[in-house]
């Protein structure tokens, strides 16, 4: 029984698949893939760790520009950590960034610029979490490991008629998953099922009509694939507050810090600031007559809303603070700073 379930959906969903592939700058299309083309494992790796809680929409410039600038995993090992931070910002967490650039310079000095083929070894290199190491396996490997990524988890939640709310049935999702990956051209089945929950089973009104496994569909059958999947209610989203000065010379020069390599925005260029809490420390990085400009920003990470305050003021001759950094107007960039210091940087601008 679940042999000929198996054949049956991953038959009809390859043979849609091989008519329906949505195109993508990274992904090796079906037809190419039977004339004997094969992805590149560092295009494949870079699209997934760029497709982490982003959308393809999303992505695509990010992955165009990186790879036109950075062409192979070599040439991205060797880039400087503020060049790279630099062309991420916007894209957000930052954390995916900083093990970026590790990853990248452990597969160049320690696999001779080649990523390993098999889960368990690609599991080992930094920011290679479980979903990560699946993807990479099977699409650029085509080994048939289970990929969850959203789309599947829904696909799986409807096609079963699984109604246990989403994180905890993750394990079940992923069990039903891995029941129907088959050994027969795994990677384009995987891209097949995250392409069936981008484009038919979709979150929204899924277009159950065109959909190529309509018939074994239990939710379908039970008409409840509209309220699928279930999720836990999440928490209200907090709001922080902070500070942040910035202070420019009569040459141009602006003063800025480097956060610290662990927590948000770890090892980037910001503006020196507060702690970001509901009574955030009001004290400058130096005394000197500190203007509050009219207007605030706002910015909304994963766990937090953040509402800044922009003060400013002359950065004096003298050497900078302690732990802070002087940089010469030739050398800032606001495209180098994440996204809340660039709202910031173009408050204060605009001010």
């Amino acid at each position: 029984m679940r042999d000929s379930l198996q054949q049956g959906l991953s038959g009809s969903l390859l043979d849609w698949y091989d008519r329906h592939a949505r195109e993508m700058p990274w992904r090796i299309g079906p037809a190419d893939r039977v004339a004997g083309v094969m992805p590149d494992p560092y295009r494949v790796w870079l699209s997934e760790v760029m497709l982490q809680q982003t959308t393809v929409a999303a992505v695509r410039d990010y992955f165009t520009r990186f790879t036109s600038r950075w062409p192979t995993v070599q040439t991205l090992a060797a880039a400087p950590d503020d060049q790279v931070m630099g062309e991420w910002a916007g894209l957000g967490y930052y954390a995916r960034a900083r093990n970026l650039l590790k990853c990248a310079r452990a597969v160049t000095d320690e696999h001779d610029g080649t990523f390993p083929d098999t889960y368990e070894a690609l599991l080992k290199l930094p920011g290679i979490g479980p979903y990560t190491a699946a993807a990479i396996s099977a699409i650029a490997f085509d080994r048939p490991e289970t990929v969850l990524d959203g789309n599947v988890e829904r696909v799986m939640a409807r096609f079963y008629d699984i109604h246990d709310p989403l994180p905890g049935s993750k394990p079940l999702l992923k069990d039903k998953a891995a029941a129907l990956t088959p050994d027969t051209r795994p990677g384009d089945y995987a891209q097949a099922v995250m392409d069936l929950g981008a484009t038919i089973c979709t979150p929204k009104s899924p277009a159950c009509g065109i959909c190529p496994v309509r018939e074994p569909c239990q939710a379908r059958a039970a008409g409840t694939q509209p309220d699928l999947p279930r999720k836990t209610p999440k928490k209200p989203k907090p709001t922080r507050y902070g500070h942040v000065y910035i202070a420019q010379n009569n040459n141009g020069a602006l003063l800025l810090e480097r956060r610290p390599d662990k927590g948000l925005l770890g090892g980037m260029l910001g503006w020196p600031g507060s702690d970001w809490s509901d009574t955030p420390d009001d004290s400058p990085p130096f005394e000197a007559d500190w203007q509050m400009l009219t207007g605030e920003v706002r910015h909304t990470f994963t766990h937090f809303h953040l509402i800044l305050r922009i003060w400013t003021a002359p950065l004096p001759a003298e050497s900078a603070p302690e732990g802070l950094i002087v940089l010469e107007k030739h050398a800032f960039r606001p495209g180098d700073l994440p996204t809340v210091m660039r709202k910031a940087h173009n408050l204060w601008r605009d001010r």
